[in-house]
C-alpha cells in the first residue's frame, strides 16, 4: 500500500469515530434488583441443558427468561420483587421439586433455586 493510501484510511477512521454520537445508553433500564440461579436436573441428577426457566413478577405478571447451559445451571437477573420459578416440560414429564416463591431486594444474590424433572408415571390400566 502505498502512503497516500494508508493517510486516506486514517482519516477516514478517525472521521467516522469522531462522529460518533456518543455512547449507547439503555432507555428502559430494570431497576437495580438481583440475580436467581439454579439446575435444573432429573430424579437421576442428570443436568438438562437448553431448557427454557422463566422468573414471573407475582405483581406484574412480567417474565424474565433464561436457558439452562450444559450444566443445567441457569441465571436470570430481575429487578426488585417477588416471582415465581417455572420451568419449560417435554410431553410426559412433572416437576418433582420446585422453588418456592423468590424475593429480590437491591443487590441480592438468590442462588439454589433448583428444580428436579421427572417422566410422568401413568397409571396402570385395569
Amino acid at each position: 500500500m502505498t502512503r497516500t493510501r494508508l493517510v486516506v484510511i486514517a482519516g477516514m477512521l478517525m472521521t467516522v469515530t469522531a462522529c460518533h454520537p456518543g455512547p449507547v445508553l439503555d432507555r428502559d433500564p430494570l431497576p437495580v434488583g438481583g440475580t436467581i440461579a439454579g439446575i435444573v436436573a432429573t430424579s437421576a441428577q442428570v443436568a438438562v441443558p437448553g431448557r427454557t426457566v422463566a422468573a414471573v413478577s407475582t405483581s406484574t405478571g412480567r417474565r424474565f427468561e433464561a436457558r439452562t447451559g450444559v450444566d443445567g445451571g441457569y441465571t436470570i437477573q430481575v429487578p426488585r420483587g417477588t416471582y415465581r420459578i417455572e420451568v419449560a416440560l417435554q410431553a410426559n414429564e412433572m416437576v418433582v421439586k420446585q422453588p418456592e416463591e423468590t424475593r429480590i431486594t437491591r443487590s441480592d444474590v438468590d442462588a439454589s433455586r433448583d428444580f428436579v424433572i421427572a417422566p410422568r408415571v401413568r397409571p396402570r390400566e385395569p
